[in-house]
């Protein structure tokens, strides 16, 4: 909906549904009100990212998690389930790594990487798997977190760290920002989910930042809520 918002050059409101609507709240939404949300007042621009041009307002992920959201039997929208499944699949046997390579900035990374997470804007320094917030959607770059494949206790450590938002001070953890980078497989097609949303895409992958692409409304002031109340 937001790439035809873009497309139209028509605001956009996020109506806060769902248990994991990320965009509305981090646009300020109350996920327990989405009636408030007609309600909406004002307008401002914000980001989006876009992966070989398919566009994103959240992130977009690879690897393991990425593999569940590809399997229905194990594709679930209740967070500490999801959490326990990545557990589960980062130490199965079945894991398989992904050989990746990053362009940034001039320079080349290479990782093998168990999960991949490539963010519009900030989700908190180094959260991974859709645990944290953003408290900035108009910074106008890439966040990508990245946790490699690594041995069982530093594998155990650094998913601990993740879930408490402080992946990136972990060995096995690698963490990028740009306005734009590259993403090289030696897979021609990756799986891959996009807001959430099990994809497939071509290989090498160009990430961008579209700042302020994105016209979006803006919810009313909790202050101006009350003062309704009261009248």
């Amino acid at each position: 909906m937001a790439a035809e918002a873009i497309a139209a050059d028509v605001p956009f409101l996020p109506v806060p549904f769902g248990t994991r609507n990320h965009f509305a709240r981090d646009a300020g939404f109350d996920r327990d009100d989405p009636v408030a949300a007609l309600e909406a007042r004002g307008e401002r621009r914000v980001d989006v990212g876009a992966v070989n041009d398919r566009l994103f307002v959240n992130n977009v992920s690879l690897g393991i998690y990425a593999a569940l959201v590809h399997d229905p039997a194990r594709r679930t929208k209740n967070r500490l389930i999801a959490v326990g499944r990545l557990v589960q699949a980062a130490f199965g046997p079945t894991r398989t790594p992904l050989d990746l390579t990053f362009g940034v900035d001039g320079g080349r990374e290479h990782h093998r990487a168990l999960v991949l997470l490539v963010a519009n804007n900030d989700y908190g320094g180094g959260r991974v798997s859709e645990l944290g917030s953003r408290e900035r959607l108009d910074e106008g770059r890439l966040h990508a977190y990245v946790i490699e494949a690594a041995a069982r206790r530093t594998l155990v450590a650094l998913l601990g760290r993740a879930a408490l938002g402080r992946a990136a001070e972990s060995e096995g953890a690698a963490e990028y920002a740009a306005t734009a980078f590259r993403v090289e497989s030696k897979r021609t097609r990756l799986h891959a989910a996009i807001d959430g949303e099990p994809v497939v895409l071509a290989s090498p992958l160009s990430f961008e930042s579209r700042p302020g692409a994105l016209r979006l409304l803006t919810p009313r002031s909790r202050d101006e809520g009350a003062e309704r109340e009261s009248r």
